[in-house]
């Protein structure tokens, strides 16, 4: 009773709802639809409380009043602007209220040609020039960046990867592990960012909290010495639960805008970097439990069942909560 007190207690002080898309960057996207008409469009989570204004240069004036939407998990800015990209050519274009964000804005221009201007705008230098297109190999390393963070900070997938790392016994099984997640979630992060498969968001999450869930009870056996499918072939499970985790990153690389000239490098880029993330918490976590087994210490039983409990508990709590969500259209 006492560990489970100790496990409510941690659940309740950590964020009421781990998103699997929690580090998507805010978006501008900017095009010129007709001679002297700029369309832009910026999009921003509800959790940075505000769209962030944009400075143009002084004969870049509204055509109409600006739109607003208030969507379930953005606010959304529609503009049209009477002004032309060669006039943008060269200026400096700054976005106030970046400062206080706690994340990225990716710009993306489109230029005459099918070819586009794309860069990530960081909070600490909140402005961006209009230069025409880049070479892809310029932007490569903030794909590669944001897949890093995006499995870093996404709180239900990592949280699935602890509870198979408590299943999972030897290292040859946990490399079979990994590996059948790494490809199960390469195949619906393509699959889906390519536009072949869809899964609703709210859905989803409902999903994907399930999958740490069903995880819980399974960690429980390994500490009764019983067994099942889950503990004597771990990476059957991992495969099939890391094809929907797949989708959590795919939503994470729509928002984040695709390139459309060099789509294949930007899937495979920021696929890297979820591997890099995912790699570096696994390497984290093994040189954890190798440190405390040198150190020779002997926890508590309730210590050393806390993991368990915590992906079970949380595992629980945002399955209930998301469902809620779902049905109430709530995000």
């Amino acid at each position: 009773m006492r560990a489970a007190r100790i496990c409510l207690s941690l659940m309740f002080c950590l964020p009421w709802h781990a998103s699997a898309h929690e580090t998507q960057p805010a978006l501008l996207q900017i095009a010129e639809i007709s001679q002297g008409k700029l369309q832009v469009l910026m999009k921003i989570p509800k959790s940075e409380g505000t769209l962030p204004r944009v400075t143009w240069p002084q004969d870049c004036r509204d055509a109409v009043p600006p739109e607003r939407d208030d969507l379930l998990d953005a606010f959304l800015e529609r503009r049209m602007l009477n002004c032309s990209l060669e006039q943008l050519q060269g200026q400096r274009i700054g976005i106030d209220g970046l400062q206080g964000m706690a994340r990225d804005v990716l710009v993306r221009i489109a230029m005459p040609g099918n070819q586009e201007q794309i860069q990530f705008v960081r909070p600490g230098t909140p402005w961006f020039f209009v230069h025409g297109p880049r070479p892809w190999s310029s932007i490569i390393p903030e794909y590669l960046r944001h897949g890093i963070e995006h499995i870093l900070f996404g709180a239900d997938h990592l949280l699935f990867v602890l509870g198979l790392l408590l299943i999972v016994r030897g290292g040859w099984a946990l490399i079979k592990t990994v590996t059948a997640f790494t490809l199960a979630h390469s195949i619906t992060l393509a699959a889906a960012t390519l536009g072949y498969a869809h899964i609703p968001a709210a859905l989803l999450e409902v999903l994907i909290a399930m999958s740490i869930l069903f995880l819980g009870p399974e960690i429980a056996r390994t500490w009764h010495k019983e067994t099942s499918i889950t503990i004597r072939q771990p990476w059957l499970i991992a495969f099939l639960f890391g094809l929907l985790h797949g989708f959590g990153f795919a939503g994470a690389m729509i928002d984040a805008g695709l390139p459309r000239a060099s789509l294949p490098t930007a899937l495979l880029t920021f696929n890297i970097g979820v591997e890099i993330g995912q790699i570096g918490f696994v390497g984290l976590l093994l040189l954890l439990r190798r440190s405390f087994q040198g150190l020779q210490i002997t926890w508590p039983m309730f210590i050393q069942r806390l993991p368990g409990y915590l992906v079970g508990s949380l595992g629980a709590f945002w399955t209930i909560q998301r469902t809620v969500f779902m049905f109430s259209g709530i995000k």
